[in-house]
């Protein structure tokens, strides 16, 4: 067996399934991420049908590559018991490749059917508007931008720059106000009037 696997027409299929069970080794010890390039957008119409879009990407790839290695020995192996030799590897390597690619796009709608969706949290910075803020840092008055936390609607904080939407007004540290606009890189706001400065 491990002189079959080890087999120089064979090298190339044997090291797809070696680096598919490293990545979920991987995984398995959390080193890795699955989720890279799962929200990608995919409107091309080849690349959906290999399943992209469908599954995460570097899921896909592992997909492939033990399709490809397992379409390529399974080849040879038969290639061996019916013809008695094995087929040079530029003619059976290819052949594996292009035939792992309907097989991964066929694993791959089968996978986005019982694997759960990913869910996102990121939003638009302007989803932010009519949101409060509590200013951190510095005090904001008209031109001049202090640093404000506001949180989105998943309870995700994300510190903005925030400023005065009405002239002669100013915004202190502690201080809660509404998003009102965005103006450039920073938000204008106006007070919620529930901040009161301490009595002399």
């Amino acid at each position: 067996m491990l002189e079959f696997l080890g087999a120089a027409p064979n090298v190339l299929f044997s090291a797809a399934i070696l680096l598919t069970v490293l990545i979920g080794v991987v995984q398995l010890i959390g080193l890795g991420d699955f989720d890279v390039g799962a929200d990608a957008d995919i409107d091309a119409a080849p690349l959906a049908w290999l399943g992209v879009g469908r599954l995460p990407l570097l899921m896909l790839l592992v997909v492939y590559l033990a399709a490809f290695g397992l379409i390529g020995l399974v080849g040879q192996q038969l290639s061996a018991d019916l013809l008695g030799t094995l087929q040079p590897l530029w003619l059976a390597g290819p052949a594996a490749a292009v035939v792992a690619l309907p097989v991964t796009g066929i694993a791959a709608r089968l996978l986005g059917r019982v694997l759960p969706r990913d869910h996102t949290t990121a939003i638009d910075i302007e989803d932010l508007i009519g949101r409060g803020a509590v200013i951190v840092t510095g005090r904001a008055t008209p031109g001049s931008p202090a640093r404000a936390r506001a949180e989105d609607r998943h309870g995700q904080p994300h510190f903005v720059m925030v400023e005065p939407d009405n002239p002669g007004q100013s915004f202190e540290e502690g201080e809660t106000v509404l998003l009102v606009r965005r103006e450039g890189d920073a938000f204008r706001a106006i007070t919620r009037g529930d901040h009161r400065l301490p009595t002399l």
